[in-house]
């Protein structure tokens, strides 16, 4: 098996030398690239002649996420001689996760297996993966994560081994409910909330995959049951010993319900479950919580707000959707947010700008989800409706040129 021309030698290259030679391929100076990092152009020459180190893991995911790669491309880059699987496709990629999932294959005495903590630290890569929205890599990623955990956890039985399948079965739930395969995710949350096993906050974490599948089911109702029904596992009020995170995951919970109760046309429930989730957000607003921890939400005041401007889309209230967007995206907690979380927001808000009459901004909506989240808007088939749509009506150049890319319009 070959290597791709210039892939073994690009994993070899010295940090600063692969971000410029990844930098070049985007076609981005750099200048330019340093705009988009929020770095000066002279830190970006340093860091590429190698004067100057990537000492921040936060910056690195910054420059991964603007060079469309992972972490892990910037950091460990693979001498392997194995090309990337670069004619998979999501549907391919998909079929795998599907095959994993229907796997009960338990391993042989002498099969080695990973070690907890080696699964802890390949987890939490998936994790971040995630929410910068690396989902080609998350895909290839989660079948042998799947199969691996459930190895491991059959033959040595750690002690947190409930948490770490229910933590990849929640990802894996996570990412299929955005390539709009509700059934599958239906499944892996469903085992999720299985393998949770009772543990309130694991059920809690669990019970957000579960109702965004079912939401994605056009099941509002049951959607709002699953999530108020995990509610009171860890709602702070009611619990002795509450952790840091339960107001957040909380407030996640009723975020989810109150969006699933839009799509149900009960806008009551849904404005109410809002403003409980509103004070859960300045409950736990100004609180830190630890970016590698398994329940970060992204919740807080921006996210409750965007949620407002997704519910009044939803409910056909469009004017007001943009006025909680434009309050959202101009605060400071919206650079905080995921790229994930602000990329799937500027795809959902596009609806609102074309219902207001204003095609240029829905699509400089899409354009600036793609250069937040790239995969985002390639990968995902809401945005690639999204794309469709905006081509009959504001054909712009980047517009063009995106639905190039994705495979929407031909190539010149």
């Amino acid at each position: 098996m070959t290597t791709a021309p210039g892939r073994h030698r690009t994993a070899e290259l010295p940090i600063g030398r692969r971000i410029a030679q990844l930098r070049a391929r985007r076609g981005l100076t750099q200048q330019v690239f340093a705009d988009r990092i929020g770095k000066s152009h002279s830190w970006v020459d340093k860091v590429e002649r190698g004067i100057r180190s990537l000492d921040r893991i936060s910056v690195v995911h910054t420059v991964a996420a603007v060079l469309g790669v992972t972490p892990e491309t910037i950091l460990a880059p693979t001498t392997s001689s194995r090309p990337e699987p670069a004619t998979d496709t999501t549907a391919a990629a998909v079929e795998h996760l599907r095959a994993a999932l229907a796997r009960y294959d338990t391993p042989a005495p002498d099969q080695p297996t990973p070690s907890a903590a080696d699964l802890h630290r390949r987890i939490r890569y998936a994790h971040s993966a995630y929410q910068h929205a690396h989902y080609p890599q998350l895909l290839r990623t989660l079948p042998d994560l799947l199969t691996h955990t459930r190895h491991t956890t059959a033959n040595d039985a750690p002690p947190d081994a409930a948490y770490l399948q229910t933590r990849v079965y929640r990802l894996t739930a996570h990412l299929l409910t955005k390539l709009d395969e509700p059934h599958l995710a239906w499944l892996a949350a469903d085992r999720a909330i299985t393998t949770a096993a009772g543990r309130p906050r694991h059920t809690a974490a669990a019970a957000i995959a579960l109702t965004q599948a079912l939401r994605a089911l056009h099941r509002p109702t049951l959607a709002v049951q699953a999530a108020l029904t995990a509610v009171p596992l860890i709602d702070p009020a009611a619990t002795d010993h509450p952790a840091p995170d339960d107001h957040a995951l909380t407030g996640t919970l009723l975020i989810e319900a109150a969006l699933a109760a839009a799509t149900g046309n009960d806008p009551t429930t849904a404005h109410q479950l809002t403003d409980h989730a509103d004070r859960r957000a300045a409950a736990c607003h100004g609180l830190r919580r630890p970016d590698h921890a398994d329940t970060t939400t992204g919740f807080g005041p921006t996210a409750v707000t965007l949620a407002r401007a997704h519910i009044a889309t939803i409910l056909g209230n469009p004017h007001q959707a943009m006025t909680h967007h434009q309050h959202a995206t101009t605060s400071h907690g919206w650079r905080e947010l995921p790229a994930e979380h602000r990329a799937a927001h500027l795809i959902d808000i596009t609806h609102a700008y074309l219902d207001t009459g204003n095609p240029t901004g829905a699509t400089r909506a899409i354009i600036t989800a793609d250069q937040t989240a790239p995969a985002e808007t390639r990968t995902r088939p809401t945005a690639h409706a999204v794309v469709a749509t905006l081509l009959q009506t504001s054909p712009t150049p980047d517009l063009t040129r995106l639905a190039t890319t994705i495979g929407l319009a031909p190539r010149p």
